[in-house]
């Protein structure tokens, strides 16, 4: 995974070559990635589902992040994308299934990792039940949803903690009902910036549409 060559660009979006994802980020250079968030309705609730990532992942290990998120590779389309969701959750679908929030750039630093991507970004209207999610056990450990209107009052700073349902794989693979109370220390720390314009986008498509109910 490491020897990943990814298209690089400058900080106004201009490709500016490609490099290994190590050099990617150990250096800060501006890449693609593809975030799927999952948002559903249930008894006419809305509701946006996480996961939460392997203890086997080197980044951010155990946190709750994207539905579906990873690199695009630099022989990659944004349509290549959708690779990771099928990867990741064992869910087969195309661009055409799921709504664009457009090309959002973030930063998130830690010690020997700069990562700076300009993130290809998509809202899917889910109609799978919990039970049909086969999960990638070396990148995802489970799958929760939280109630939309909890996230967004979460990470506007209203409260300071938010409870989530669904299931984690434990180490024998069997699934293990979750239900619980997180807080901000349980995410992977995209800036919040990020969270607010993932949240303006879902809301704007619940003003257009409704939201499916999960009945797959």
């Amino acid at each position: 995974m490491h020897n990943e060559i990814l298209t690089i660009f400058d900080e106004v979006g201009n490709r500016t070559g490609t490099a290994p994802r190590e050099e990617v980020h150990r250096l800060g250079h501006w890449h693609e990635t593809f975030h799927c968030w999952f948002i559903s309705k249930d008894q006419e609730i809305p509701y946006i589902y996480l996961q939460l990532r392997s203890e086997q992942k080197q980044d951010y290990a155990g946190l709750l992040d994207i539905t579906a998120a990873g690199h695009l590779l630099a022989n990659e389309t944004v349509e290549d994308g959708t690779r990771e969701v099928h990867e990741e959750l064992g869910l087969d679908l195309s661009l055409k299934d799921l709504i664009p929030l457009g090309t959002i750039p973030y930063s998130m630093k830690k010690e020997k990792l700069i990562d700076n991507e300009r993130a290809h970004v998509f809202v899917y209207n889910n109609s799978y039940r919990l039970e049909d999610f086969q999960l990638q056990k070396e990148e995802v450990a489970g799958i929760v949803k939280a109630k939309f209107s909890d996230f967004r009052r979460f990470w506007q700073g209203e409260i300071h903690s938010l409870q989530v349902n669904g299931f984690q794989i434990d180490p024998h693979g069997h699934r293990i009902t979750i239900e619980q109370d997180v807080d901000m220390t349980h995410f992977v720390p995209h800036e919040v910036g990020y969270y607010t314009r993932i949240i303006e986008g879902i809301e704007a498509i619940f003003l257009k549409s409704p939201v499916v109910t999960e009945d797959k």
